[in-house]
């Protein structure tokens, strides 16, 4: 039976998501952790790839295992004990067996989390900003996304996807003013690699009043990676939420 896996992890000590040589992965460890539980090989499809440093408060991934829903809940107690505490299962859900992780995805959010002070107990997990920032004028111009399909500015290059049109359906700033504490939120259909990081690295400036909303939208408008500001550091950036049509599951 095929199951979607819900789960999260603190990416700081991870490759990455996505199994590769010679790293340590999140989708590997957890892979190892299952053919162990079930003494047979398991393979795991996730919902996208996250970098190097980044966290997923909501990750999804679909597996294949020879266990009835009943039998699961057993399995989940015992894979959360083996796991690594920077990981956590939270549940299985049976799907239909053609229902697809990635591809059956309707609406991916992105948080990124900034805040004012120094933290302790939070810099693993958000950006301090360093100076005020001008939130009104950072969320105009991330309205402006919504008006656009091509993001290839905000695009790592030399990628393999087939193209770089993206639909976003929300993008904007979330400031608590007493807690001197927010993040940017962003839902599209999809993301190009490295996309909310170098959003949040050229709207960033524009709040110091580095970079006006008018060379804002140019940087859009030109398809050129090379005019949008650098990545945003990892550590503040969370998968935060998957959306999937109720039709896959059981």
């Amino acid at each position: 039976m095929r199951y979607f896996i819900y789960l999260s992890y603190d990416g700081t000590d991870y490759s990455g998501w996505q199994t590769q040589p010679n790293a340590v992965t999140v989708q590997e460890v957890i892979e190892k952790a299952l053919s162990l539980m079930l003494r047979q090989p398991v393979a795991i499809v996730g919902a996208g790839r996250t970098d190097a440093g980044v966290h997923a408060r909501s990750m999804v991934a679909h597996v294949d295992l020879p266990l009835s829903p009943d039998e699961i809940q057993p399995l989940l107690q015992r894979l959360n004990g083996y796991l690594p505490p920077d990981i956590a299962i939270h549940c299985f859900k049976p799907v239909t067996d053609e229902a697809h992780a990635r591809f059956d995805a309707l609406w991916r959010t992105y948080h990124y989390y900034i805040s004012e002070a120094k933290d302790p107990f939070d810099y693993r997990f958000s950006l301090r900003t360093h100076a005020p920032l001008d939130f009104e004028l950072m969320n105009r111009a991330a309205a402006l996304l919504l008006e656009h399909e091509d993001f290839t500015s905000f695009s790592k290059m030399h990628t393999d996807v087939k193209t770089n049109l993206c639909k976003v359906k929300e993008a904007r700033w979330i400031w608590h003013q007493e807690e001197g504490k927010g993040c940017f939120s962003i839902s599209a259909n999809r993301f190009l690699r490295g996309m909310v990081r170098a959003i949040v690295g050229t709207l960033l400036p524009l709040g110091r009043g580095k970079l006006s909303i008018e060379q804002f939208e140019y940087i859009i408008k030109a398809q050129d990676r090379s005019l949008a500001g650098s990545a945003a550091p990892p550590q503040g950036l969370f998968m935060e939420y998957i959306e999937y049509p109720q039709s896959i599951f059981l």
